[in-house]
This record gives C-alpha cells, sequence and structure tokens, in this order.
C-alpha cells in the first residue's frame, strides 16, 4: 500500500503568533512530505504490510531486516506528525470536569504541575526528538520522551506529542526551546487529547 501525506483542515497561518505560518508550511509540506515519501520507498516490494502504520510500526521485527530501520526512522517520522498536527488549534481550553483534566489531577496534582513535567520532558530531550503524554497499558498517565523519530507505542497509547526537532522553531524561535514549549501550549486543541484519551482508555479496559 501507499501512505499519503494527512492534509491539515487548517491554514499554514492558523496558529500565528505562537507558531509562524513559514514554519508550518516548511515542516509540513517539507518535512512531514519527506518522512512520507521515503516510508512508501522503504516499502516498495513488500506484498504483505499492515494497512494500519501503528500495526506497522508495532511488529518491526517481522519485516525483512534491511527494511526495518527505513521503515522505523520514516513510519515514525510519519506517525509522530499525524499527531503533531492533528491536535493544533488556538484557543482552546481543557474543560476542568472532562475525564482527562480530573486524570492529569490524580497523577501530577495539578494541570500546571503537569505543564512544567511535560515542558521539562522536552526541554530535556538531548538533540532531536518528542516529548509525550501517553496512556500505559495499565490505563495510567504517564509523561516520556524518545529521540529521532522514534514513536512511544512500546510503552503505551500517545495522547499529546511535542515535536522538538529544530525545524519545528527554528524560525521563529532559534534556539530558544523553552520559549518555542511555552508557546505550544497556547495552541493545543485540548478537545482532540481528550478525545483520544477517551479513545486510549477504552481500549486498555477491553
Amino acid at each position: 500500500m501507499t501512505f499519503e501525506l494527512m492534509q491539515l483542515n487548517y491554514p499554514y497561518d492558523a496558529l500565528e503568533p505562537d507558531i509562524d505560518a513559514k514554519t508550518m508550511e516548511i515542516h509540513h509540506s517539507k518535512h512531514h512530505q519527506g518522512y512520507v515519501n521515503k516510508l512508501n520507498k522503504a516499502l516498495e516490494g513488500l506484498n504483505e504490510v499492515p494497512l494500519d502504520l501503528e500495526s506497522l510500526l508495532k511488529h518491526l521485527d517481522e519485516l525483512p531486516e534491511e527494511k526495518r530501520t527505513a521503515v522505523r526512522n520514516n513510519g515514525g517520522g510519519v506517525y509522530n506528525h499525524n499527531l503533531f498536527f492533528g491536535a493544533l488549534k488556538q484557543n482552546v481550553i481543557l474543560d476542568e470536569t472532562s475525564t482527562l483534566a480530573k486524570a492529569i489531577n490524580d497523577t501530577f496534582g495539578s494541570f500546571d504541575s503537569f505543564k512544567e513535567t511535560f515542558s521539562d520532558a522536552a526541554k530535556g530531550r538531548f538533540g532531536s526528538g518528542w516529548a509525550w503524554l501517553i496512556l500505559t497499558d495499565k490505563g495510567n498517565l504517564k509523561i516520556t520522551s524518545t529521540p529521532n523519530q522514534d514513536t512511544p507505542l512500546q510503552m503505551g497509547t500517545p495522547i499529546l506529542g511535542i515535536d522538538v526537532w529544530e525545524h519545528a522553531y527554528y524560525l521563529n524561535y532559534q534556539n530558544r526551546r523553552p520559549e518555542y514549549i511555552e508557546h505550544f501550549f497556547n495552541v493545543i486543541d485540548w478537545d482532540i487529547i481528550q478525545q483520544r484519551y477517551e479513545n486510549a482508555l477504552k481500549s486498555s479496559t477491553q
């Protein structure tokens, strides 16, 4: 099968001033598209490939050894960016009465404490990579990070992810990653994150 670039449901300038239009355009149309192209190239010649990207990444050991690294890197790049771009929107506040808000408070003590811990994970990721809020297989929220384009799928279901590769912020923030992370919290679509949490919670209890 052939994977395609996820289309955004908002224009590139929709997140300004927190994330500028030029960064969004390059990030999506060049970097994200590049991972899609390289993933499809890596899958050429394979007869049986899972239709679901998540299943593909969870079963890399079933691929020919010479294909695994390319699929891991580029498939991870597609998967991670789908999650990232799919949960961006301005002026969406987490409903304090939602199940996710309650789980965040129960796990981290408060939303501010969660934000600080998540931000520290993003700031502390050496080099390129991601910070994540995931739901573990036991149904617990956890903050973690991964290098490069590795996914957190072996640890749980990703709910929220921030891209801390320099291409995600360098045009506007240069080397000021903490400032980018602070502004990222202004463009999280908490309605989407809440839905992801509910879906992951249902899966973990089945």
